[in-house]
Formats: C-alpha cells, sequence, structure tokens
C-alpha cells in the first residue's frame, strides 16, 4: 500500500509565507484570515495558534519585507550607506504594492521596523553627523525612509477630444498658466512621470541638504 505523503505543518513562517502571496495577489484589503485559512486548507481557528488576530498578521508580514532590505556594503561613506539602504526599501516596497497601505496603518513600530529606523540613525551617526541635525533628518525623510511617497493632488484629466482638450487646455492656461508653462515646456512633458527618477532626486537633494548642514555646523537652535 501506499503511504500518503505528509501534510506540511502549519506554523508561523508558513503562515505569513501565505498572507504575502495572497496579499500581492489581492491586495491587503482581501487578506482576512478566513480567506487565508482558506488558501491554506485550515480552519480559521488554526491560524489563531500563530498569530492572534488580522493586526498581528499585518504587523509579522510587514517585518519580513523589512528584513528583506538589504545592508550596505561596508566601507560605504554615510550618504551612499544611507541611500543604498532607503533604495534597496523602495525595491522592496515597489514589489509588494499592500506594503504601503501596512505601514500607513500601523500604530506601532514592532523590533523589527525599529531596527531599520535605528540602522538609518547609526548610518547618520557615523558620518559624524550629530543627534540634533540626525533627528530633524529623519523627520524630513518621512516616508521616504520606507522607499515611499505621498504625491501631491493630481491635476484634471485631459479629455481625449482634441477640440474639447484645446478648449480645456485653453481655459486651464487662463486660470493656472505657471502648471501648464511647466507641464508644456520641461523635458519630457506630457509623459508619465518616472517615479524611481523622482524619487531619487529628492532623496539625493535631502542628503545634500544634510550634508551641507553637517559641513556648516548646523543646530535647530540657530
Amino acid at each position: 500500500m501506499s503511504t500518503p505523503a505528509p501534510r506540511h505543518a502549519l506554523d508561523r513562517e508558513r503562515v505569513l509565507d501565505a498572507a504575502i502571496a495572497l496579499a500581492d495577489e489581492a491586495g491587503l484589503e482581501a487578506t482576512s484570515m478566513r480567506k487565508l485559512a482558506d488558501a491554506l486548507g485550515v480552519t480559521a481557528m488554526a491560524l489563531y495558534k500563530h498569530v492572534a488576530n488580522r493586526e498581528q498578521l499585518i504587523d509579522g508580514m510587514l517585518d519580513r519585507l523589512v528584513l528583506s532590505i538589504e545592508v550596505p556594503a561596508p566601507g560605504l561613506g554615510w550618504k551612499d550607506a544611507l541611500r543604498a539602504r532607503i533604495r534597496s526599501a523602495r525595491a522592496v516596497m515597489a514589489a509588494h504594492p499592500w506594503a504601503q497601505t501596512a505601514i500607513e496603518t500601523r500604530t506601532n513600530a514592532s523590533p523589527t521596523v525599529l531596527a531599520y529606523m535605528d540602522s538609518l540613525i547609526a548610518i547618520m551617526f557615523e558620518g559624524g553627523l550629530s543627534p540634533d541635525l540626525v533627528h530633524h533628518a529623519m523627520h524630513a525623510l518621512s516616508t521616504r525612509m520606507w522607499g515611499i511617497t505621498r504625491d501631491v493632488l493630481p491635476t484634471p484629466a485631459v479629455p481625449d477630444d482634441p477640440a474639447e482638450r484645446a478648449r480645456a487646455m485653453t481655459g486651464f492656461a487662463a486660470s493656472y498658466p505657471a502648471i501648464v508653462r511647466m507641464a508644456t515646456t520641461a523635458p519630457h512633458a506630457g509623459e508619465a512621470c518616472d517615479d524611481d527618477a523622482e524619487f531619487a532626486f529628492a532623496l539625493d537633494i535631502l542628503l545634500d541638504g544634510f550634508e551641507r548642514l553637517h559641513a556648516e555646523g548646523w543646530t535647530s537652535g540657530g
């Protein structure tokens, strides 16, 4: 008689693997404990032995992503090390679109999240930046430390019909000439923005600013 193949025991790692896969496919909102249990072929009650509730599940999923952010290569200057760490965070978060919502809805930082933030602060301390400047730098980085940003409010959609588009642009130009000048004369005008390039641009401006303030001996007291 053939022996049935053994079933893999359910553990926390398997639960998190399945939850991340489900969120990647269906989104964070659709990742419920019941749907996760169905994906694993178990009852929902079986999950509670490994995660107390859905919030703890999301914390664990996010911790998994944070742990996969690359550590900078040794020997880099503080700016290059900080840039590499944050750019790696952006790559990780971009691979899992639900991660931004997960980050923005957490009410408490887990030890894993705190360790990541601590690593960024340590990089700046190793570069000689003062605690005062590092404090303000972390505020300035804000969500960029996670490789994510919130864009400004979107501009109105342009009509597809050429005649309607022309009328809309004429009226828009009369009311908002500076916006139209930028949108129609800047390089690559009319094309979709390169989000990665825009992120790198803003990050470089911040890092250059931190470096300049450090060199000038900046303090928050002036």
